[in-house]
């Protein structure tokens, strides 16, 4: 979950919403709303075929993080200790533990009984090949598709009978007012995500050759030009692959991987992933003292 931010605006270009089927994660969403870091978004909601869009009765309760998207894992991080702004680039076994080495400051001092990584399948790969074959083979087989997103700024509130839609043909598959959902504030700003088809399509081209095809694909659905824009590829973004369980901890060697692409996608899939992982750890632990 991202969002960018300027001066006078802000503009979720990763996740746009959640939802919460699992009766689990339901429970958590529940918490965050209590603690004020998510609410409840009802846009008016279209879906597309072409030029021509329809209005949707299908009943689903979207959630976004307030005032952004990033709010909810702010909150989970409260009282952990993290360490930012580092790229991991090896990891290597020290007796029966395992030691960090990143690109900005070397190997980290402190050792660590177990390691997961809750990254895209393509990045973990390179950190597990030389140390877990088992654990690289998974990741070898994890897929995530591209996403070229955009965040368009306008200096009024555009006149569209919608607060976002769901396109079926062209090169976008996604658009939405961000200013229309909960504690937002500032500049009208919209969100567009290109399909993952026509972004793998187009994931080498410069934002400058991307960003006009999809402005006027936004303009045929009754959009605008936008005053300003800013855009952003994301290499990792789409997924629907499981694993049993939506995660992998191998206890023998300290290692696990968790996250969106082992658990069908969504915000609900990597949290779920992220507890699943998280409880056969403890497990695993708690059998290796006894």
């Amino acid at each position: 979950m991202s969002t960018r931010r300027g001066a006078d605006w802000a503009c979720d270009h990763g996740a746009q919403y959640f939802t919460a089927r699992d009766p689990a994660f339901g429970v958590e969403v529940e918490r965050w709303q209590r603690e004020g870091v998510a609410a409840l978004w009802q846009p008016r909601l279209k879906v597309f075929e072409g030029a021509v869009g329809h209005t949707t009765d299908r009943q689903l309760e979207r959630f976004v993080g307030l005032p952004r998207m990033t709010a909810p894992a702010r909150l989970l991080a409260e009282g952990l200790s993290l360490q930012t702004a580092l790229t991991a680039v090896a990891l290597h076994r020290e007796s029966a533990a395992w030691q960090v080495e990143t690109a900005e400051k070397g190997r980290i001092d402190a050792l660590f009984d177990g390691v997961i990584l809750a990254v895209p399948a393509a990045q973990a790969l390179p950190l597990l090949a030389p140390v877990s074959p088992v654990l690289a083979a998974e990741a070898r087989a994890g897929h995530m598709a591209a996403c070229w997103a955009m965040m368009l700024r306008f200096d009024t509130v555009l006149d569209l009978s919608f607060d976002a839609a769901f396109v079926n043909r062209g090169p976008l598959r996604w658009v939405a007012r961000d200013s229309s959902k909960p504690g937002r504030d500032g500049q009208e700003c919209w969100s567009l995500h290109a399909s993952a088809e026509w972004s793998e399509a187009h994931l080498e081209e410069d934002a400058e050759i991307v960003a006009p095809i999809l402005i006027e694909a936004f303009k045929a659905l009754g959009g605008a030009l936008p005053q300003a824009w800013s855009a952003h590829r994301w290499r990792y973004a789409i997924t629907d692959s499981a694993v049993d369980g939506g995660c992998v901890w191998h206890a023998a060697d300290g290692l696990g991987l968790c996250g969106d692409w082992l658990n069908g996608g969504r915000v609900e899939g990597a949290w779920l992933s992220g507890r699943a992982v998280a409880e056969q750890v403890r497990s695993s632990f708690i059998a290796e003292a006894r």
